[in-house]
């Protein structure tokens, strides 16, 4: 970690620099901007949360500095006391590791908190292919070295952006002599909707093979005839009270299920504030009443579907709110994919397909690493099965 200072908020990164980076290595995705990870901690929904869930995380920012003591490599990572929120497993190492006496927590994952959707997880102002790898290879280090300098029992960095798979195996993943920055790769898999230059969302469904393009256009007609009516808001068009009741919806959603949601609402007001340009709400209404909300983000290329909360249980709404509607947007806007979130086979037959996820594992403790990789080859197998399975159960025609 010799080049690299530890940050314990972000607030202690001139937000300018941040930018500067972001737009050089992340574009405008929206869960590495600063103002998004901002308002975690300002929420208090990381680092010192009232719920079981929230506390625990420590912001733990890697940053490397340029001669003129500004920022050019920035490694977003968080200090944990648990494994909610991340979406990619580990329950189990943990169980293990309390079998033989030892502690898996603390650790070190190097994601966005709270959030399944792949993407960069590098900030840096390189150019080269060259020059990015060696940024890569100098921040798995750095990391490498935080674990072992406070004791932590390994670091995770959890969806990738796929693009960099390649580079991260190659310094990671392939057999060296002498690599001390090795670690295991995990292989999942999500549903995502690809545009494939739809006009309209009639010109998507010709893609359908007839049944199943019936099947949709009855259950959306079948909420039309409820008299539901779906308003898309963006930007301005975003009120405070839209988003409380979008909040009353989020918690419903959680306490259905007797838990809690992970964020607040003070959470989503600021990013309201400060991000509604790259925000889309969905709402359901009846006869001017409020019955459902999803919340996603969006950037140049890609929708993210994040939140969804509902009054009523009305059959059909859910697939209408959270996948209908943002196809619809992707398509009026031009966006070349959506990314609706985690699980759910249902996604299958509404046109969304297969995709890999890839995650990074290393654990301080070589037998415990030795295992975790026999484990990461035997998921992996399975992972491609699964795909291949729903891969055979999409709508489209041939």
């Amino acid at each position: 970690m010799t080049d690299f200072r530890l940050i314990t908020t972000i607030h202690d990164i001139p937000e300018t620099q941040w930018q500067v980076l972001q737009q050089n290595s992340a574009g405008n995705y929206p869960f590495l901007n600063y103002q998004f990870l901002a308002a975690l901690e300002d929420s208090h929904c990381i680092g010192t949360g009232m719920t079981t869930h929230t506390s625990g995380w420590r912001a733990s920012y890697l940053v490397r500095y340029n001669p003129a003591g500004e920022a050019d490599v920035i490694i977003p990572c968080y200090r944990k006391d648990h494994s909610y929120g991340e979406y990619v497993f580990d329950w189990s190492w943990a169980e293990a590791y309390q079998r033989y006496g030892l502690a898996y927590y603390p650790k070190l994952l190097w994601a966005v908190p709270f959030t399944p959707a792949s993407g960069p997880r590098l900030l840096h102002n390189a150019a080269s292919a060259t020059d990015i790898q060696q940024c890569w290879q100098s921040a798995v280090q750095a990391v490498q070295a935080l674990c072992a300098a406070q004791h932590l029992s390994g670091w995770h960095l959890n969806f990738i952006d796929p693009q960099i798979r390649p580079l991260l195996d190659h310094l990671c993943v392939r057999p060296q002599p002498d690599n001390d920055i090795a670690a295991v790769r995990r292989h999942g898999c999500q549903f995502h909707w690809f545009n494939q230059g739809y006009t309209d969302f009639d010109h998507y469904l010709q893609s359908f093979a007839s049944r199943k393009r019936k099947n949709v256009r009855k259950e959306r007609q079948r909420l039309q005839d409820m008299g539901i009516k779906i308003v898309q808001k963006t930007a301005n068009e975003i009120r405070n009270d839209d988003l409380h009741f979008f909040y009353q919806c989020y918690q419903l959603t959680y306490w259905r299920r007797r838990s809690q949601g992970y964020l607040n609402e003070t959470f989503f007001q600021l990013c309201r504030q400060h991000l509604s340009r790259q925000m889309l709400l969905v709402m359901a209404e009846k006869d001017g009443q409020p019955l459902a909300c999803a919340l996603y983000f969006f950037d140049d290329t890609t929708l993210y579907g994040r939140y969804w909360g509902c009054q009523q249980d009305i059959d059909g709404l859910h697939f209408e709110a959270c996948y209908y509607q943002g196809i619809e947007f992707c398509i009026k806007n031009h966006l070349q994919r959506f990314d609706p979130g985690t699980q759910g086979e249902h996604k299958i037959s509404r046109g969304f397909t297969p995709v890999s996820t890839f995650s990074y594992h290393r654990l301080m403790r070589p037998e415990f690493q030795q295992a975790v990789a026999q484990f990461a080859q035997e998921e992996d197998a399975q992972v491609v099965i699964y795909q291949q399975q729903a891969s055979g159960l999409l709508p489209f025609k041939n």
